[in-house]
């Protein structure tokens, strides 16, 4: 865990950048930093005390700086102590006391407003990209798949051959994706109701459902459910369909995020009362007090896990956004070069067949990333977050680096 904290970061970064001859603006160091689009608005984040940059991004902004991510962070821990011997000075009068805890109300309820804020703009992209991504290539592919005859079935990969074959579990699960899409996608061709034809939603929880490497929310595993069983459980679990078929979108559950991120808030609720008062006694102020710092300490535990979850979203959206446009484009491509209806397997020929695996191992790719647990990297214990983060990025590193090959 970091010895430091996001508000005492923010400021140190804010202050060298401040120094530099010549003067270094927000967007100078963004630009400098490797930020993309909208990197200006990642540095005032981190300058805000909002989010904390992670070592990949932390090494970046200290070379911009001319500084070492070391130097960084030893700052960064010399001023956590500063302002925490700073906060615990106490002054003598009560109105001071008073004074001093509206300010901290204050400044712990905006930090809750502005991580609500940051969760709802990572949010909104995301959808927007991934229901243009569903719709635009994954119904697309199946659809086409639907009518090809006599498609091979997949051999599902087990968990345990990872250690027999050596392979990484994020290959294995995307593995286990795409043969479950391919599986549903044969059984709508050879007449089943899983099709398309069903319609958005239901379609797409239909084919996803036996790709989904997990258990629905009654811990059934999915790949045992069938039917409207298995529709069901899989739009829970990757959050009700797009938008455009009348659901929530892949990150639907995410806006409630903005509550997780914010349960500081509740702590804070009922001392709202207090605050407002014009007047209280000592025994009202150091219940107050103790209030306050019992939230301050739930953001602070919590922002590893809340930026963890900004990194997530910011990689996990440029993953989607590559689906959606080139992986759309070689779909068109495809289509064009079908042969005429109706279409075999045989009829593909070795070229078709070779894309057609591509395809699928890119819907996979598509549903493994659209369907990871945000969530539990706010929740997450401190000593499980390292891992839970770990294996997540693995798991995007995988989709992101076997996409580009593959469209």
């Amino acid at each position: 865990m970091n010895d430091f904290s996001a508000e005492a970061m923010g400021l140190v970064i804010r202050e060298h950048r401040e120094a530099r001859s010549p003067s270094m603006t927000q967007e100078d160091l963004a630009e400098q930093a490797g930020y993309g689009k909208g990197g200006a608005a990642s540095i005032s984040r981190i300058e805000c005390g909002i989010v904390s940059p992670r070592n990949r991004r932390l090494a970046a902004i200290a070379l911009a700086l001319q500084l070492t991510p070391e130097q960084l962070e030893q700052e960064a821990e010399d001023r956590t102590r500063s302002l925490a011997r700073r906060r615990s000075v106490r002054p003598v009068k009560l109105r001071d006391q008073v004074a001093g805890t509206k300010r901290r109300h204050a400044e712990i309820t905006g930090k809750v407003a502005q991580r609500s804020k940051v969760t709802q703009e990572l949010v909104e992209p995301f959808n927007r990209a991934h229901d243009a991504a569903c719709d635009d290539f994954f119904l697309k592919f199946v659809g086409l798949a639907e009518g090809v005859g006599g498609a091979p079935e997949p051999e599902i990969p087990r968990e345990e051959t990872a250690e027999s074959t050596g392979e990484k579990p994020p290959e294995i699960r995307v593995e286990a994706m795409s043969a479950g899409i391919a599986n549903a996608i044969r059984g709508a061709a050879a007449g089943g109701t899983a099709g398309a034809a069903v319609g958005g939603a239901a379609a797409y929880g239909a084919f996803t459902a036996a790709a989904a490497f997990g258990t629905a929310s009654t811990g059934t595993a999915i790949s045992t459910l069938s039917g409207v069983a298995a529709t069901n459980a899989t739009l829970a679990l990757l959050g009700g369909g797009t938008l455009t078929a009348g659901g929530a979108g892949m990150a639907g559950g995410t806006l409630l995020l903005a509550g997780l991120v914010a349960a500081p808030a509740a702590a804070l609720a009922a001392t709202g009362f207090y605050v407002l008062r014009r007047r209280r006694n000592r025994k009202e102020e150091e219940r107050l007090r103790t209030e306050l710092e019992a939230a301050e300490a739930a953001l602070e535990q919590s922002q590893q896990g809340f930026d963890a979850m900004v990194d997530v979203l910011h990689h996990s959206t440029e993953i989607i956004e590559y689906i959606g446009v080139h992986g759309t484009h070689a779909l068109e491509r495809w289509r064009t070069n079908l042969p005429p209806e109706p279409r075999n397997w045989e009829t593909l020929g070795h070229e078709g067949q070779e894309q057609y695996g591509k395809f699928l191992m890119v819907a996979g790719c598509f549903v493994a990333v659209s369907s990871i647990d945000v969530g539990a990297l706010l929740t997450a214990e401190p000593n499980t977050l390292r891992e839970k983060h770990s294996s997540i990025d693995e798991t995007l590193r995988f989709a992101g680096k076997s996409i580009r090959s593959l469209v």
